[in-house]
């Protein structure tokens, strides 16, 4: 395994909120997105989630709750959480997916 600039990652990718698979430890997958202003629909996953705002902002919402996360901050979304992202988010995600046993 090769050094992985986080930042630089994000910044290349094609596309806001499209996410780059990094890495797997043992059953996690580790992922890196950027985020920008628009807001996502709510959603749910099978997965359990570690969100990790490594600069920016992420401007979540968690089953109805505002609950804004910045740099340096992780949230944690139990598998099947509904959550969204409301508008006037932006910086570099990364994401851990615990899927449940």
């Amino acid at each position: 395994m090769s050094l992985i600039d986080l930042l630089k990652t994000a910044t290349d990718l094609p596309a806001a909120w499209s996410s780059r698979e990094l890495a797997r430890v043992g059953t996690a997958c580790v992922k890196v997105l950027r985020m920008d202003e628009l807001p996502l629909a709510e959603e749910a996953h099978p997965t359990t989630e570690a969100l990790i705002v490594l600069d920016g902002r992420l401007e979540l919402v968690v089953e109805g709750t505002e609950v804004p996360v910045g740099p340096g901050e992780m949230y944690v979304l139990p598998a099947g959480t509904k959550h969204a992202v409301s508008a006037g988010s932006g910086g570099t995600l990364m994401i851990v997916e615990v899927p449940e046993e």
